[in-house]
């Protein structure tokens, strides 16, 4: 089901309007979990570090066994040419996908060589506004560590325990989840990585392997100690988070999502968090080509 509405679906080398069907019942993909994806944005008539998503993509499908059949670059004008369905100012998510066909080894296993599935889906879903914020509380579930996950992939397989960590923490009336690694540290939110500031200097968990260290957080922690700011990735407790002044949290879907409170502590959208959206935006309009 979608999220949005206007979809267009890039599927067997052509665009089809609409929500195409894409997999079939005996797909590796459906019914063994061989499904990765990326989330690249066009907003404000930009695609803003389009050509990592979709480098990342072709990661992640290597990750799982699954050969990618498309290159960087081509994926890149595939999505240009589907985007010109769409209006200039509208806001589209970009998801570009790949899963494994044939079934090999006692089935569990991808076909070495065998087919692979890959599509693109173009699917308009408004940018949350400057002034959406969201709460946390802490979840009795975990990220997983590689020895257990395919963490090092974004992989449609990961996502039923972010859905149970949101179910958890919404059933609490709080908006997400702030969630541990397998030591008990801060490793992000249910849905995005996480950033703390304490007295001016912006604090995110260090990448262990537990959690994709996303593109779009990547390019905030660039973009703030251009600006000056010190950025530190460091093992963070959840008490880190009680004594902070701001928390954030940092997507491709909403960019910058300010955080109000974490349990009973409360915080206000304090001046680094707007700004660290700013220099976003900066970033994104100067680098337009």
């Amino acid at each position: 089901m979608a999220t949005g509405k206007n979809i267009h679906t890039y599927f067997e080398g052509r665009w089809h309007a609409g929500d195409t069907p894409v997999m079939r019942a005996a797909d590796h993909g459906m019914w063994l979990g061989s499904n990765v994806f990326d989330g690249a944005r066009f907003a404000h008539g930009l695609t803003p570090d389009l050509d990592l998503h979709c480098a990342r993509v072709n990661a992640s499908a290597r990750a799982l066994m699954v050969e990618p059949t498309v290159t960087p670059e081509d994926m890149v004008e595939i999505v240009r040419d589907g985007l010109t369905r769409f209006a200039s100012d509208a806001a589209v998510y970009i998801r570009p996908m790949y899963w494994a066909i044939d079934c090999g080894y006692a089935a569990i296993l991808p076909k070495p060589g065998g087919a692979t599935g890959f599509a693109i889906s173009l699917e308009e879903v408004p940018l949350a506004t400057a002034d959406t914020t969201t709460t946390l509380t802490r979840t009795r579930f975990r990220r997983p560590v590689l020895e257990d996950a395919v963490v090092n992939a974004k992989a449609a397989c990961l996502y039923p325990n972010n859905a149970r960590m949101l179910a958890e923490v919404r059933a609490k009336g709080f908006g997400n989840a702030l969630v541990a690694d397998a030591l008990g540290n801060v490793a992000e939110s249910a849905t995005a990585n996480v950033f703390a500031v304490r007295d001016g200097v912006v604090m995110t968990p260090v990448p262990n392997g537990t959690f994709l260290a996303g593109i779009t957080r990547a390019r905030h922690i660039s973009n703030l100690r251009a600006d000056g700011y010190e950025v530190q990735e460091r093992v963070l407790s959840f008490e880190d988070f009680h004594a902070a002044d701001e928390v954030f949290l940092t997507g491709n879907m909403s960019k910058i999502t300010p955080v109000t409170a974490f349990d009973d502590t409360s915080y206000q959208v304090g001046p680094i968090t707007r700004r660290a959206r700013d220099l976003y935006w900066d970033w994104a309009h100067s680098t337009a080509g």
